[in-house]
Parts: structure tokens; sequence; C-alpha cells
């Protein structure tokens, strides 16, 4: 079940690249999220994500916002993957997938005569209140971090960065 603008983020606690436990609740009040699921770790195209928000972190925190990686992978995979590609943004180990469920990014795809769970790329602006702004699925990397940048810019021009709840797929975003 997939989740929309308006709904509160679920909460969560995860172990991260260095295996020190991350509590999604901790932000609450504090400081707007990106969560963004991807599938695996070296992959193309979760690489180019990845570096991407990685290279704007700086950016988003100046707007009082947290980025965060998730996926499957283990915290092992998660480490090399981080420092293989200097990435500086925190990635959370989700491997029995629980979180993922929550956020309705699996998707079951069969190769083979095999079913396998896999992780759909999505992304997700929470703000401090924990009240998801925009949902995105089926994400395509190039240009989405500027993209959702703009938005959590956006965010912060409202008053107590919250108001006018949105929910748009990057299709009607890139058709505009």
């Amino acid at each position: 079940m997939q989740l929309h603008s308006g709904q509160y983020a679920p909460g969560f606690k995860l172990p991260d690249a260095d295996m020190d436990w991350f509590d999604f609740d901790s932000l609450r009040g504090r400081q707007h999220a990106v969560l963004f699921f991807y599938p695996k770790d070296g992959t193309p195209l979760c690489t180019m994500e990845a570096i991407d928000f990685s290279d704007h972190e700086e950016e988003f925190k100046r707007l009082g916002c947290t980025i965060l990686g998730v996926s499957r992978d283990d915290f092992l995979c998660h480490a090399d993957f981080r420092d293989k590609h200097g990435l500086s943004i925190r990635l959370l180990s989700d491997e029995n997938g629980e979180v993922c469920r929550q956020y309705g990014v699996c998707k079951m795809l069969e190769k083979d005569g095999h079913k396998k769970l896999c992780v759909v790329r999505s992304t997700f602006i929470i703000d401090k209140n924990g009240i998801i702004r925009h949902a995105f699925y089926d994400v395509r990397p190039r240009g989405h971090a500027a993209e959702v940048f703009q938005l959590v810019k956006d965010l912060n021009k409202e008053p107590g960065g919250s108001g006018k709840q949105t929910c748009k797929s990057l299709k009607t975003l890139s058709s505009h």
C-alpha cells in the first residue's frame, strides 16, 4: 500500500553503515527529512542518485533537512558503497524489508520462476511534524535531487514549514 501526502510518516529504527542505530522519530519537531529508498548499493542508477544527494547534502542541511537513503543491503555493503563513492549521506539498512513495506516501496518480481521482493526507487519529503508532504514512486534519478531540493526550499517558505500538502508523480513534474 503506497503512502501519500498528508499521511503521517511511519517511524522506524534502522542501523546505518557504521552499525549505529538511527531513530527516525528523533527528527520530529526538529528537521524536515528526505527519505529515499533505492534497490541496491553499487548499481549505476542507485550510485547516481546517492552521489547526487550526497553532493548537495550541505544545501539540504542549510534548509533544516536531513537526507536518508534506505535499501535492503546490510550495513557492511552500505559501508563499502559509501566509502567507494565518497558518500556523506546516511545510508540505512532495512535487511528484512519491514520499513520498505511500511512505506509501500516493495514489489514482488519473478525471474526464472523465482519470486523476489524488490525495492521500487521512491522518495518521501517529510516535514518537521512527521507529515509526508510529497511522495514519489518509480523515481528516475537523473535530476531528482534538484527537484527534491526545490520542493524542500518551497516547504521552508511556508509558515512553520507546513501548509498545503501535495502529491505529484515525477511524470507530472517532468511534463511542466
